[in-house]
């Protein structure tokens, strides 16, 4: 009696689909002729696909577990009533041709194998592929072009997950609002016989900085100013990534006040706007002098009370 196709697979007949399907890739893997150094490659390469395609299909499944079940009812398969014989390969012509999924499904960027020996390969177009990369947001007033080394996940011909390093010369348009991408045409995962290549997206995004942070084509920038220009208001220049800018602060600004200026931002075909956060900074009183210039400060303001509501 031949092999029966849990054999083949090296698996029992309690194991799950998805044990299954790990089996047949692991033995695809170590037989398909295109790769394989074993002299009997194709006729194993030919005899795990059957397995699989039965296996992996619930109904053909079903029948053949009944026939392993009742090996005397199909004596017509090859075998004589009683002596427990079946062939395999009528077993596997009872279904369409046309039904076998497995090879094809989890192999087929391989090429010539069992299943493209058989009928007319096709070519598959490759994936797309997605990466983000942060660029100071001096790039989102002016663009650019630079030079980016890349790692992105992918597959290799043998259908394992490994990391790709592409070195790319990326245009940078100046514009471009946080999470934008940039389509890079044809840089994706290659095409399965001579497929064309997929292409790879590039999302854009801003480095925040201690002073500086984007939120889509709003930038926000934190500029410090002294107790006394914020009491008294003051006319300051501020240097910003739109450059640097005349602003008047209002007299008793308050700490963490935004001062909006308007189409100051990311320079969109809709621009974002520039929001200054005030940042009130205190002198540290070094000598007797300043010292004497906060005693006389809190003379000044005898009922207030930071700590009061």
């Amino acid at each position: 009696m031949p092999k029966n196709y849990y054999e083949e697979l090296g698996v029992n007949r309690k194991a799950s689909a998805d044990e299954i399907k790990k089996a047949y890739r692991k033995l695809a893997r170590k037989y398909h002729p295109d790769i394989s150094k074993e002299s009997d490659a194709e006729a194993k390469m030919q005899a795990i696909n059957v397995a699989y395609d039965t296996l992996s299909n619930p109904e053909k499944k079903a029948e053949y577990d009944q026939m392993l079940d009742h090996p005397q009812g199909f004596a017509g398969f090859g075998g004589q009533a009683g002596q427990g014989g079946f062939d395999e390969a009528q077993f596997y012509r009872q279904g369409n041709a046309s039904d076998f999924h497995g090879f094809e499904d989890l192999f087929g960027r391989f090429g010539s194998g069992f299943g493209g020996a058989q009928r007319k390969q096709s070519s598959y177009r490759g994936e797309d592929q997605h990466a983000s990369i942060e660029v100071p947001i001096d790039v989102a007033y002016h663009g650019t072009t630079q030079q980016i080394t890349l790692q992105i996940p992918t597959i290799n011909a043998y259908g394992e997950p490994e990391v790709q390093r592409k070195t790319l010369q990326v245009k940078i348009p100046k514009g471009m609002k946080e999470g934008q991408q940039i389509r890079l045409s044809g840089q994706g995962q290659v095409g399965i016989r001579g497929g064309a290549s997929g292409d790879l997206y590039i999302e854009i995004r801003y480095q925040d900085t201690d002073s500086v942070r984007v939120e889509g084509s709003d930038v926000y920038v934190t500029v410090p100013i002294s107790p006394w220009e914020a009491a008294l208001g003051h006319g300051i220049t501020v240097n910003t990534p739109a450059g640097a800018l005349q602003v008047n602060i209002p007299k008793n600004a308050k700490q963490g006040q935004q001062l909006r200026l308007k189409d100051k931002g990311i320079p969109n075909k809709t621009a974002g706007h520039l929001y200054l956060v005030l940042n009130i900074v205190f002198p540290t009183a070094h000598n007797e002098q300043q010292q004497h210039a906060y005693q006389q400060l809190a003379a000044s303001f005898p009922d207030f009370n930071p700590r009061q509501g």
